[in-house]
């Protein structure tokens, strides 16, 4: 009969556990647990602390009595593995509550002791209002001490994900939090404008960002960071990174690996071949990269303990490795990484490039939509999906797992081209973000439309000049661009390309990069030598100078939006647009009557001086309002298309006098004319 011991719950231990059960009716099992609880769910620690989870039963997934009822499993808690005598098979162990040694004979053992929160040797990092989060118990001190104490300020230390989620989960209990990271920015594993789009949701909630700085003092009420900076703190978070718990490992000869944890090998086995290992523990193949890498997370983990349990009862079951795939949600704004980075690629060797595009979730003219942000990285020779990153406030793990797919199974860019997706108005696009960003990446790797990123692009100017056209509108041009950039919406380019040389360095972007592609070929098929388009348009620009400031080029950004939580603002923005409609109206003069045939929303973004704003929809009822048939009136949208239809319908009324005045921005052009 098999005696399976396994060191640790949780995650890997407790999954090793059942499967051996499932699979073994007669396997004696025994988990040896060092902490009071043997499964729970440990990723939804921050959740409860923040209120979205109420019930903290609900986290609790097993208890001993109740692993035995259900898997026959001896459970010994509070009991910590103090050696291995691999020879006889035997775990010596002891009670930490009360000092009682035991022993426990195997004839297969299974680690799976997990990581711990790194604990800095901080100066007051053993004050009372210093935590960190691993356990359930120390979720409930940080419940208990902000329902006692009440504290007003909070820092978080380390913006990984833990971090951020604990940075929500404080701002909702009410306090005014800071962040402090080290690297450039939070979420450093991700590329800057992805994280720079979760940089700007922390601060439209009010969450105070310090980067590029680290904790050097804590005090009662404030720490000091490494630059001199001090910032209030009524209570401390450290959430800076997490160590593999490897002492019992080391002291028992097995061998580790060159990334820091237990070396195992594609049955998760270790150097003696009755002992196996899972979890944040070991090393493992990382499938982009083919060498060992440590992945610390609950996948994984969960994988691992499957698999070192079928093993360890004799099968055969091989450990492919990991891509790495996580995600995070910080108040509404999700994003996540899978498979490697674009720089993590070069950095190995690969001839890698990336793209970055930026689209709706779901058909632009169904209610809802939002733009999901898709960064694929892929080899530029076979075209193969090597890493990819998502951002957006919906849709944005949907994509990530089709790119977790794509890593995996090693497809290429023209596979996701031709993929197809699950699509109705309210739920998809006909072509998908996914589709979408594999065109974007064919012609970049056919040179079709020469594109930078924006980290490429910032290195690409070292020492270079360039000409930056803005082919947006006038009323998003206005409201930030490029320091140094020239405006030409895109309906005026053809028509300016007289005024521009050929042969200067040029950047075109537009809002997402899809006008500033069809820019580019209008640039090349004039015979320009030297465009190149900014992939991902002004949405990646101000992502990235969010997260970091760009050392080639300049972009002053204003404050993003202030959020509230729990709170909505969409009925009371509808109602300003209402009353800018009405104001602007109001002021309408005499001469030709302009009218705007656009949404009340694009109207109030920006507006022909003087227009009144009838949206097409109402314009039929509407007309009457108008009086004077034989008056001279000019319909204008955003791009001719909605006008145009309008002047059909006040030529059927018996408007006689009526043009269709084109886009917005033919009809600023028009304006800038006539008032010189």
């Amino acid at each position: 009969m098999e005696k399976i011991v396994i060191i640790g719950g949780v995650a890997a231990g407790a999954t090793a556990a059942a499967k051996v059960r499932r699979l073994s009716a007669d396997a004696e099992i025994t988990i040896l647990e060092a902490g009071a609880d043997i499964s729970f769910a440990n990723c939804g620690l921050p959740y409860y602390i923040g209120g979205d989870i109420k019930s903290r039963s609900k986290l609790i997934l097993q208890s001993p009595e109740s692993f035995n009822d259900q898997y026959q499993t001896t459970v010994h808690i509070h009991t910590t593995a103090t050696s291995i005598d691999r020879a006889s098979k035997v775990v010596h162990t002891s009670d930490s509550r009360t000092g009682k040694k035991n022993q426990f004979e195997y004839t297969k053992l299974i680690l799976a002791q997990g990581g711990k929160p790194i604990a800095p040797p901080l100066l007051g990092a053993d004050q009372e209002h210093v935590f960190q989060l691993w356990t359930l118990d120390d979720m409930d001190k940080i419940d208990a001490f902000i329902t006692n104490k009440q504290p007003k300020t909070a820092v978080v230390v380390g913006g990984g994900f833990i971090g951020l989620e604990m940075t929500e989960a404080l701002a909702k209990r009410g306090l005014k939090v800071s962040v402090v990271e080290m690297m450039p920015h939070v979420m450093g594993i991700m590329e800057a404008e992805i994280s720079g789009f979760i940089q700007e949701e922390l601060i439209a909630y009010d969450v105070d960002l310090y980067t590029n700085k680290a904790l050097s003092e804590i005090h009662a009420s404030s720490v000091l960071l490494n630059d001199g900076t001090k910032v209030t703190a009524d209570m401390v978070l450290l959430s800076i990174g997490v160590r593999p718990t490897l002492k019992l490992a080391q002291e028992t000869g097995l061998e580790m690996g060159p990334a820091g944890g237990i070396l195992v090998d594609s049955t998760l086995k270790t150097s003696d071949d009755n002992i196996y290992a899972a979890g944040d523990m070991i090393e493992l193949e990382h499938r982009v990269l083919g060498k060992k890498v440590r992945i610390p997370l609950a996948g994984p983990a969960n994988r691992q303990g499957r698999i070192a349990a079928e093993n360890a009862l004799g099968q055969r079951h091989e450990y492919k490795g990991s891509i790495g795939t996580s995600i995070v949600r910080v108040f509404e704004a999700v994003a996540g990484i899978t498979g490697i980075s674009l720089k993590a690629a070069r950095a190995e060797g690969i001839n890698a490039d990336a793209i970055v595009i930026h689209k709706e979730n779901h058909t632009s003219y169904y209610p809802g939509a939002e733009l999901v942000t898709v960064l694929v990285v892929y080899d530029k020779e076979t075209g193969i999906i090597l890493g990819g990153q998502t951002a957006g406030y919906a849709g944005a793990d949907r994509r990530l797992d089709v790119l977790a797919t794509a890593v995996s199974a090693k497809l290429t860019v023209s596979d996701l081209a031709d993929m197809d997706f699950a699509y109705s108005p309210p739920l998809g696009n006909a072509n998908d973000a996914i589709n979408m960003a594999a065109y974007v990446a064919e012609n970049r790797i056919s040179g079709f439309s020469p594109t930078l990123t924006i980290h490429e692009l910032d290195d690409y100017l070292e020492e270079k000049s360039a000409l930056w056209i803005d082919v947006r509108d006038v009323f998003s041009f206005e409201k930030a661009h490029v320091e140094g950039a020239v405006n030409i919406p895109l309906e005026m380019l053809a028509s300016t390309l007289d005024k521009l040389q050929k042969d200067q360095l040029t950047f075109v972007y537009d809002e997402t990069g899809k006008k500033g592609h069809q820019a580019l070929r209008t640039l090349v098929g004039a015979g320009f030598t030297n465009v190149l388009n900014v992939s991902g348009g002004f949405i990646s620009l101000s992502n990235y100078a969010r997260a970091i400031k760009p050392l080639n080029f300049v972009l002053n950004l204003p404050a993003p939006e202030a959020k509230k939580l729990g709170e909505t603002n969409t009925e009371e923005k509808a109602k300003d647009v209402k009353e800018e409609v009405k104001a602007v109206k109001a002021e309408v003069q005499t001469g030709p009557l302009i009218i705007d045939v656009r949404s009340e929303d694009e109207y109030a973004y920006g507006a022909y001086p003087g227009a009144i704003n009838i949206p097409l929809d109402e314009l039929e009822y509407r007309a009457s309002e108008l009086q004077d048939k034989d008056r001279k009136i000019i319909l204008y949208c955003a791009s001719g298309a909605r006008s145009a239809y309008a002047l059909q319908i006040l030529m059927a009324m018996g408007f006689t006098n009526s043009e269709n005045g084109g886009g917005l921005a033919r009809m600023m052009a028009r304006y800038r004319s006539t008032a010189k």
